[in-house]
C-alpha cells in the first residue's frame, strides 16, 4: 500500500508535467570555487542515510529538560540533521547546547531561531527590538536597516546562522490572529522597502534571512498553528498584494523562504490541500514563475495547519517533493527520513533533486562559515547582547515611528507652557510611569484617577489640557491591544466634558483605535505602537517638542485615520533625554564621573550632589548622589533642589537685564546714580551697568549686613527681628525669624556709603542689590514674580524659583547649613546667603534654588541663542553682546554677568572649554557651564556648606572643573 501511494505520487507530477528535479543551485554558479569544493565534497563524504538527514532541522529548548536534550542529541548522531531551531530558554544555555550539538555532529549543523525582533523572541536576558509594525511607521528606511543589522549581530554572536525574519506578511485583515504586529502593515510598497532593509542589514552582519509566510499570511482570521487558514483571492489579487513583498526580497537577495501552511484555491485547487505541500505553489510558482534559487523551508511541520492533513512522514515527504528543501519541526525525524529514503530507492526521489537540496544545505553552511566552524565563545556574553548600542538603535527607531494622527487647532507639541495646567489619566492593565515621569520633566503633570466616572470628571474639570495613555503589554505581539468597554465609555465622556483639550496617545497595537467611535472631541491622537520604557519616554518627548514627529500609519488604525496618516510635527528645540553615544560622547569614559563624585562624598566634600550634562539638545546625563545630609537615609535623586547660590546671577537677574536692554529700559553705559538716583552723591555714581556685572566696577566684594543686626551675644537682635510676623516685621529670613521691613533701607544706604577699590578686577555682589531694586522699580513687580513669568513657566522649569517652601515639601530641598552664627537653624528652604536672605530670600545675587534640570533649560535657551521651546526669550545678539569680555587687556575675564574661561593659569573651567563658553559658579557648592562650540552643558549641585560653610575641600580639589575635564575627554572624535 506504502509503495502504491509513492509511485501515484511519482505518476502525478508526470501527469501535470511539473519536473520532479529542482533547478540546479545558483550560488554554485557564482561563488568561488572553494566554496564548490568545500560543498561538493562534504556531499561526497556523505551516506545516502547522512544525505537525508542534512533535510531535517529539529526544534530545540535550551530550558527543556535532559531528556528532551538528549533526544536532540541522538537525532543529531544516529540521523544526521541537518539543524535546529532553537525556541525559548536563555542565550548563556543556548550557547552551551550548540556548542555540544556542534562537537557531536559529523557535519557542521544550521542554527535557526525565529527571532523576528530580537533574540528576546524566544529568549530570557536578551534585547527586544520594535516589532515589525513599529518598524513600518519609519519613513526611513536606513533605520529598518539598522535594526536588521543589530538583530543579526546579536544572532550572529550566539552562534545562530539563519533567523526566520523578516515576516513580509501584508497585515490587510484586522483580526488577523497570528501576524498583526510581526507585520510592516498593509501597503505592499512599505512592507516590500523595510522587507528589503530588514533583510540587507541582518545580512549584512553575517546572518541568512528568511521571507515569510509565503505566499501571504496577512489576510487572514485564522492561526495555522491551529487550523488551515484559506486565502480565497484570484490571481490578480494575489500577484498584487500577496506576493508582491516576495518578488521584491527576491529581486534583492533573499536568502531564504519560508512556505506557509495555507489553502490558497487560485494556486492549487485541492480543497484544504496546504501550501507548504504544493507543488504547484512551490515549485510551480515560487521557484519557475518567481525564479527563486535559495533554500525553501516549510514553516513548522508540527502545526495543526499541516500536521491534521496526513501522518507523520506522509507529511514530509509530500513537502519535499513538492520543493522544500529543509524540513522545519517534523514530528517525527526517523519514520519521516524512512518515507524518504524509501521513495529515493523506488526513483521517486532522484540523485539530482537531492544533491540540489542538500548542496544548497551545504552552501549555506559555507556561507556562514561552517566550513570553518569555531564555538561560540562564552566570555562576556551576555554583556554583548545587552550592549547600549541596543538602547541607541531602538531609540532611533521609535522616536522615528511615533505616529500623530490626529492635531487640531495645532495643538501638537504643546506650547504656553505657562499656560498650562495638565492632567494625565491612565487607562490599559500595564506600566505608565515612565510616561508620566517623562512628561514631568518638561510641565507639572498629574495622574488624576478616579473610582468612578463622576469622581474622574469632577477632578479633571480644574484642568484645560487632558493627556490619556491607552498602555497595553509590551511583552509579545500576541498580547490584548483593546480598550475595555469602561474605558471607551470614560473616554467619549471624558472627550465630551469640552472644558479642556484632550490628547490621547495609544501605547498599543494602532487597531485599538478601531472600536473608538468618534474622534470628534478628541484634540490629538498619537500611535506610539508599543509600551517599552524608550516608546513613552520618547512619546512625552515628542508631545512636548523636544524631537519631531515622522511618523507614518502603516495599517490603518479607524475609517478617520487610513494607512499612510501622518502629520509631521517640527520640534520646539527643549531638551530631550538620550544616551551619550547618540550626541558623540562616550558612556566608558563618562562613568569616571560617577567615581569623581562618589569620592567627592567620601572625602566629605558634600553628603550629596546633582550632575547633568547635556550636548546637541539632549540630556545624556542626570543623576544624584549621597544624601541630602550625612546622617539622612533619603538618597539624592533629579528630583531634589538646591540652594543654587550665585548662579541666581545668571539664572534669574541677567536674563531681565538682558531683557530690559533689549527694550531700551537699560543700558550697558548707564551709570549706577541714573539707576538709583540716591546714589548721585556717593562715590559709586559713576559705576556703569558694563562694568558692574563684568566684575571691573571697583565695588568691595560684599557686606555682612547680618551683622549689624546682632546683639551682643551676637543673637538676632530683639531691635531688629521677631519671631512671628507684626506689623513693620514681614521680611521672613527663616523660621520664627522676622525682620523689619525698614532695614531694606539700611542695606541701600550702606552700600552707597561705600569706597572703590583700586583699578582692578574684584567680584562682587554688591552690584546685583542695585540691580534687584532698579528692575523691581522699572516693572513695578518683584524680582522673583518677574522671573518666574518671564522664565521659569514659560521653559517649563518647573523646580527652580525663589521661595521654595511656598511651592514644595521641605523634605525634597537639600539644606545648606546648620546656622550657629546668625538664624541658629537648620537652613533648609531658606536663601544661604544672609543678605539675600535679610531681603525676604530674594536677592539679585542670590536666592534661587532648582534642581539641574531648571538649570540645564535656561543654560540650553542661552545656547539656543535665546530660543527654547517655541518662544524667543532673547535676541541671540543680546546674548551674544552679554557673552563678551570687553576688559581682557585689563586682565578681566568675565563677561557681562557671565564668568568666562581663564586667561591663563588657573581659573574656573577646566581650560578645555572653548572661549566661547559661559557659566558660573555658586558659594554652596553648584556650577554650571556652556559651551556653544561643542553644544555642550554642564550643571553641578551640591550642598557643600552642610554642615559647615567652612568647609572648603571641594573648592581646594578641583573637582568641578575635573568632572567638566572627563566629560570633554569623553567626546568621541
Amino acid at each position: 500500500m506504502r509503495l502504491n501511494l509513492l509511485v501515484l505520487l511519482f505518476l502525478i507530477f508526470h501527469v501535470f508535467n511539473v519536473p520532479v528535479f529542482g533547478q540546479a543551485n545558483p550560488l554554485t554558479a557564482i561563488d568561488s570555487l572553494d566554496q564548490k569544493r568545500w560543498v561538493d565534497n562534504t556531499y561526497d563524504h556523505l551516506s545516502l542515510d547522512e544525505k537525508m538527514g542534512q533535510l531535517f532541522m529539529v526544534m530545540v529548548a535550551s530550558d527543556q529538560g535532559k531528556s528532551g536534550l538528549d533526544k536532540v542529541s541522538a537525532l543529531i548522531q544516529k540521523e544526521n540533521i541537518g539543524g535546529v531551531i532553537f525556541s525559548t530558554g536563555g542565550p548563556v544555555r543556548q550557547a552551551r547546547m550548540t556548542n555540544s550539538f556542534q562537537a557531536i555532529s559529523k557535519t557542521p549543523l544550521l542554527i535557526g531561531m525565529d527571532a523576528e525582533w530580537g533574540l528576546s523572541m524566544r529568549l530570557d536576558s536578551t534585547y527586544a527590538f520594535p516589532w515589525n509594525m513599529t518598524l513600518g511607521a519609519i519613513r526611513d528606511s536606513s533605520i529598518v536597516e539598522r535594526v536588521g543589522r543589530q538583530i543579526g549581530m546579536h544572532a550572529k554572536r550566539l552562534g545562530v546562522h539563519i533567523n526566520f525574519a523578516p515576516d513580509i506578511d501584508i497585515n490587510i485583515n484586522p483580526k488577523n490572529p497570528i501576524i498583526g504586529n510581526r507585520s510592516f502593515g498593509e501597503d505592499r510598497e512599505n512592507v516590500a522597502q523595510k522587507g528589503i532593509a530588514f533583510m540587507k542589514g541582518m545580512e549584512s552582519a553575517g546572518v541568512l534571512s528568511s521571507g515569510k509566510h509565503f505566499p501571504g499570511h496577512g489576510d487572514t482570521a485564522v492561526d495555522s498553528h491551529k487550523a488551515l487558514p484559506v486565502l480565497d483571492f484570484s490571481l490578480q489579487r494575489l500577484d498584487s498584494i500577496e506576493l508582491y513583498p516576495f518578488k521584491k526580497l527576491i529581486n534583492n537577495g533573499l536568502s531564504s523562504v519560508m512556505v506557509a501552511h495555507l489553502s490558497v484555491p487560485a494556486l492549487d485547487s485541492r480543497e484544504g490541500y496546504p501550501s507548504s505541500l504544493s507543488r504547484n505553489i512551490i515549485t510551480g510558482l515560487l521557484k519557475n514563475q518567481m525564479h527563486f534559487n535559495g533554500l525553501v523551508f516549510t514553516d513548522a511541520l508540527n502545526m495543526k495547519g499541516v500536521s491534521d492533513f496526513a501522518e507523520a512522514g506522509e507529511v514530509e515527504l509530500s513537502a519535499f517533493l513538492a520543493g522544500n528543501d529543509i524540513l522545519l519541526m517534523p514530528t517525527d525525524v526517523a519514520k519521516a527520513k524512512a518515507k524518504l529514503l524509501e521513495a529515493y530507492k523506488y526513483g521517486i526521489i532522484s540523485e539530482n533533486r537531492l544533491a540540489s537540496s542538500v548542496k544548497k544545505i551545504l552552501m549555506a553552511k559555507y556561507k556562514v562559515g561552517l566550513n570553518h566552524y569555531r564555538p561560540v565563545e562564552l566570555k562576556n556574553l551576555y554583556e554583548d547582547l545587552n550592549s547600549m548600542d541596543n538602547d541607541l538603535i531602538y531609540e532611533e527607531a521609535i522616536e522615528n515611528a511615533i505616529t500623530v494622527v490626529k492635531n487640531n487647532f495645532s495643538l501638537l507639541p504643546i506650547k504656553k507652557l505657562e499656560n498650562k495646567k495638565i492632567a494625565y489619566v491612565k487607562f490599559g492593565d500595564a506600566d505608565g510611569s515612565p510616561f508620566l515621569e517623562e512628561m514631568n520633566k518638561y510641565a507639572k503633570v498629574d495622574q488624576i484617577s478616579g473610582k468612578d466616572l463622576a469622581t474622574l470628571k469632577t477632578k479633571l474639570s480644574s484642568y484645560n489640557l487632558v493627556i490619556i495613555g491607552l498602555h497595553k503589554s509590551n511583552e509579545s505581539p500576541w498580547k490584548a491591544y483593546k480598550f475595555t468597554e469602561n474605558e471607551l465609555f470614560w473616554l467619549h465622556e471624558i472627550a465630551a466634558m469640552g472644558s479642556s483639550n484632550l490628547i490621547l496617545t495609544a501605547f498599543a497595537k494602532p487597531y485599538a483605535l478601531l472600536d473608538v467611535n468618534s474622534f470628534d472631541s478628541i484634540d490629538g491622537v498619537v500611535v506610539a505602537y508599543q509600551n517599552s520604557k524608550l516608546a513613552q519616554e520618547r512619546t512625552a518627548q515628542i508631545l512636548f517638542g523636544a524631537i519631531p514627529a515622522k511618523g507614518v500609519l502603516p495599517v490603518t488604525a479607524n475609517p478617520v485615520f487610513p494607512v499612510n496618516t501622518s502629520i509631521p510635527l517640527e520640534g520646539l528645540m527643549r531638551l530631550g533625554y538620550s544616551f551619550p553615544e547618540r550626541v558623540g560622547l562616550s558612556s566608558s569614559k563618562l562613568a569616571k564621573v560617577d567615581s569623581l563624585v562618589q569620592n567627592g562624598i567620601d572625602s566629605m566634600m558634600f553628603p550629596g550632589a546633582q550632575v547633568l550634562i547635556a550636548r546637541r539638545g539632549e540630556v545624556i546625563y542626570n543623576k544624584g548622589f549621597g544624601h541630602p545630609t550625612y546622617k539622612s537615609e533619603a538618597k539624592i535623586t533629579p528630583n531634589y533642589i538646591y540652594d543654587l547660590a550665585s548662579l541666581t546671577k545668571i539664572l534669574a537677574t541677567l536674563p531681565l537685564i538682558m531683557k530690559m536692554e533689549e527694550e531700551d529700559k537699560i543700558a550697558l553705559n548707564n551709570t549706577f546714580q541714573e539707576l538709583i538716583p540716591q546714589y548721585a552723591d556717593t562715590d559709586i555714581k559713576d559705576v556703569t551697568v558694563l562694568k558692574a556685572l563684568s566684575h571691573y566696577g571697583r565695588l568691595p566684594a560684599w557686606i555682612p549686613f547680618y551683622t549689624s543686626t546682632l546683639d551682643k551675644k551676637h543673637m538676632p537682635s530683639k531691635e531688629f527681628y521677631r519671631t512671628n510676623p507684626v506689623p513693620g516685621f514681614s521680611t521672613k529670613v527663616a523660621d520664627h525669624l522676622y525682620l523689619e521691613d525698614a532695614y531694606q533701607d539700611s542695606i541701600y544706604n550702606r552700600i552707597g556709603r561705600q569706597h572703590l577699590k583700586p583699578n582692578r578686577y574684584l567680584y562682587s555682589d554688591l552690584s546685583y542689590y542695585i540691580f534687584k531694586k532698579y528692575i523691581e522699580k522699572t516693572y513695578g513687580k518683584r524680582l522673583d514674580k518677574l522671573a518666574e513669568d518671564f522664565l521659569y513657566k514659560p521653559l517649563g522649569a518647573t523646580h527652580t524659583g525663589y521661595l521654595p517652601l511656598e511651592k514644595f515639601p521641605k523634605d525634597v530641598i537639600v539644606p545648606a547649613e546648620e546656622d550657629h552664627y546668625y538664624r541658629y537653624q537648620t537652613i533648609q528652604g531658606y536663601v544661604h546667603d544672609m543678605g539675600a536672605a535679610m531681603q525676604g530670600g530674594v536677592g539679585g545675587h542670590a536666592g534661587l534654588f532648582s534642581n539641574a534640570n531648571g538649570v540645564a533649560k535656561i543654560m540650553q535657551m542661552y545656547l539656543q541663542g535665546g530660543y527654547y521651546g517655541g518662544e524667543r526669550f532673547l535676541n541671540s545678539r543680546t546674548i551674544q553682546k552679554f557673552n563678551t569680555c570687553y576688559f581682557c587687556d585689563k586682565d578681566v575675564r568675565r563677561g557681562v554677568g557671565f564668568d568666562k574661561p581663564q586667561l591663563s593659569g588657573g581659573g574656573p573651567t577646566c581650560g578645555c572649554v572653548s572661549r566661547k563658553s559661559f557659566g558660573h559658579s555658586g558659594f554652596t557648592g553648584t556650577y554650571t557651564w556652556a559651551d556653544p562650540d561643542e553644544d555642550l552643558l554642564y550643571v553641578f549641585l551640591s550642598n557643600r556648606t552642610y554642615p559647615s560653610a567652612s568647609n572648603t575641600l571641594l573648592i581646594k580639589s578641583g573637582l568641578r572643573t575635573r568632572i567638566q575635564q572627563i566629560i570633554y575627554d569623553a567626546i568621541i572624535n
